[in-house]
Parts: structure tokens; sequence; C-alpha cells
């Protein structure tokens, strides 16, 4: 892709870099280099970087790495890669692995998109998860939402012949944005019909945030889709 062109790609995140105590900034001086990712490791070999062949799950946007925990800790047996831009989130997560002993979780600090691109091999991951986004809730912000058909068919490509995608928001306008995109594209079938949600699964850790959405009386839709082809 031109220089030029990569600059003009309208980003789906801000950088809102936040405070970070000492034992995220320890962690990532100390177990970032271990479980650490960047674009300048250039494509990602799974089997060598977690030292087994397994399913891969990736999750964008971890946030604080609650649900990524925890999901690793329920499937020792797969391998699962973490996306989050903000380093708070990153420290926390770490510091969450090297006390609870969690060793199947890999992380990136870079744009998903770049990611996706230019590291995942083809048809190598087994689920891509997406847990509330930014929802960019303004009318003139949502050309910011992640999910876009472009975005949509790039996540397509990584993932193997039968793989999942699984979004989750607690907005209803992008979950009905979410809904018509991917309904609509190729290559993929909504795993509970056209137009349709799936009841929340117990498949996806229930966290702090979702729980503070309850709180305030926010509603979660969850979407399943699975790759065809």
């Amino acid at each position: 892709m031109p220089q030029s062109e990569k600059h003009r790609r309208i980003r789906s995140f801000v950088r809102r870099e936040g405070r970070l105590t000492r034992g995220q900034q320890r962690a990532l001086d100390e177990l970032f280099p271990r479980y650490g990712v960047s674009l300048d490791d250039g494509p990602l070999d799974f089997e060598r970087l977690f030292g087994r062949a397994v399913p891969v799950t990736l999750e964008i946007g971890f946030g604080n790495g609650a649900a990524l925990l925890e999901m690793a800790r329920r499937h020792p047996d797969e391998n699962f890669l973490g996306i989050e831009v903000h380093r708070p989130g990153v420290g926390n997560l770490l510091l969450q692995m090297e006390k609870q002993g969690v060793e199947n979780i890999r992380v990136s600090r870079d744009d998903a998109v770049e990611v996706l691109a230019r590291q995942i091999p083809d048809a190598s991951l087994a689920r891509v998860c997406l847990f509330f986004p930014d929802p960019w809730h303004k009318k003139r912000h949502h050309k910011r939402r992640i999910v876009q058909p472009d975005f949509v068919q790039l996540v397509r490509r990584k993932l193997v012949p039968g793989g999942e995608f699984h979004l989750a928001t607690d907005w209803e306008d992008y979950a009905r944005h979410m809904l018509a995109v991917l309904d609509a594209a190729e290559g993929f079938a909504n795993v509970a019909g056209p137009g349709r949600f799936i009841p929340r699964p117990a498949s996806r850790p229930h966290t702090r945030f979702e729980a503070r959405g309850e709180r305030l009386g926010h509603g979660v839709w969850d979407l399943l889709y699975r790759r065809t082809g």
C-alpha cells in the first residue's frame, strides 16, 4: 500500500493513553518482550510463536483483557492473540497473565487492521472476537466504525473455512449497522439466520464493562457469523 494511502486511511480508534501504574509499566518493560509481538516481527508463524499447533482465536480491542484472559483460562488447549492499542490495558493483561500463570496468550499493541493485513496468514484463525468496539455514536463519526465492508472481508480471509466471527455491542444502532454489513458480506453466513442476533452465548465472558452497562439499563447484542466456502 502506498505511503500516502496509509496516511489517508480513517482509523477506528484514538489513543487515549491514560495513566500507567507502576505495575503496568513493569509489565510492559519485563513481560511484553516475552509475550508481545510487533509489526516489525513481520508475518507470524503461530506454531513457532506459541510452540504448538492448535486453533488460534484473535480478540480485537481487548480493553483491560478480562474477556481474553478468561477465554484463555477456559481453553488451555487453544492459543489466543489479543490486540489493544492502549498501553494501560496491555499492561493490566500482562500482569494478570503473570499472576494467574496463563501462558497461551500473545499480545499486540498495533493497529488491528495493519496486523491483520500484514502479519496474520490467510486461513489461519479459528475465531475472531470483536467485543464492544468504540461505537462512534455521533453520525458524523460513523465512518470511523471498524465494522465496514472492507474490514469484514479482511477478517474473512484470515479465518479458516468454517471459522467464526463473533461480535458484541451495547449500542443498538451499531448492532444494526453490524448486522446489515455482515448479512450483506460475501463469504459469511449468519448463524442465527438473516437479520437476527444470537442469544448471549455462555462462551463470551461476562466482564465488568458489561455488568456496568446492565446496571445502567443498556442492552447487549451478540452476532455470530461463520466463514463459508
